[in-house]
């Protein structure tokens, strides 16, 4: 790789990273920069996951004296269950051939984007009428868990929604369990992706340093910035990068 393209995976680190800390969706900076340099998709897929871990940790023990149980779920329990969640995502990740990936991956984006644009107002209107308990809760985060191993771009933002209808907590609440839980769906993922082979070192090694100052500084930024800009962008961030995989994908 020349400077240029290490250059560019490392400020796609901290911006995913810096994402990841404030509402998720990181992978949707990380994922365009690899696939610009050049990596088939399932395994841009892969670098991108392992090289948010560190900045996803880093996030998730900015956040860890907020730690508290979800909707009556203690958060062990939580986390034991996206981890093996997120095994079994991987896995199924591995199995899946590149261009089948290049074309499940923009219907991905998009369902990502959909649930940030509505999932707040969705969410409110669910629990006004619905009463869900704890094991809806926990078969929910299973489900999650096993996106995030697969995919995982939008994960934290499906998080919040789904912790915010079935658990009725706000999003500022949900900073530090979302960011644990999408640390523990990408360690899963990356034990998985690095025993199979599929992680491109050279790109993820200055993007996993990125990731580590994105993840510090967004876990700063989350204490002090307005709910509202951190949505609209990455708003914003989503709803282009689901244009631009739509256009590589299916684009003539």
């Amino acid at each position: 790789m020349d400077l240029a393209t290490i250059a560019v995976v490392f400020a796609a680190g901290v911006v995913g990273g810096a994402m990841n800390a404030l509402a998720g969706g990181g992978t949707f900076a990380t994922l365009p920069s690899l696939l610009a340099a050049g990596l088939p998709a399932n395994i841009a897929n892969a670098t991108s996951n392992v090289a948010l871990l560190p900045g996803a940790a880093t996030s998730a023990w900015a956040f860890r004296d907020e730690l508290g149980p979800v909707g009556g779920v203690g958060i062990r329990t939580l986390s034991a269950v996206t981890f093996v969640a997120g095994l079994v995502g991987s896995a199924l990740l591995v199995m899946t051939p590149s261009r089948a990936f290049d074309l499940i991956i923009p219907w991905l984006v998009l369902y990502a984007f959909v649930v940030l644009a509505f999932g707040q107002h969705a969410s409110a209107w669910l629990r006004a009428r619905v009463t869900i308990g704890t094991r809806t809760l926990i078969v929910v985060q299973a489900l999650l868990g096993i996106y995030g191993g697969y995919f995982g771009g939008g994960v934290g933002l499906m998080t919040t929604a789904t912790y915010g209808l079935l658990a009725g907590h706000t999003p500022r609440e949900l900073f530090a369990p979302r960011t644990l839980m999408l640390a523990i769906a990408n360690a899963a993922a990356a034990i998985v992706f690095v025993v199979a082979g599929m992680v491109a070192w050279a790109a993820c090694l200055p993007m996993v340093v990125g990731s580590v100052f994105g993840g510090w500084g967004g876990a700063k930024l989350g204490r002090v910035l307005s709910p509202a800009i951190i949505r609209g962008w990455t708003l914003f961030v989503t709803g282009a990068t689901t244009i631009v995989f739509f256009a590589r994908a299916y684009g003539a």
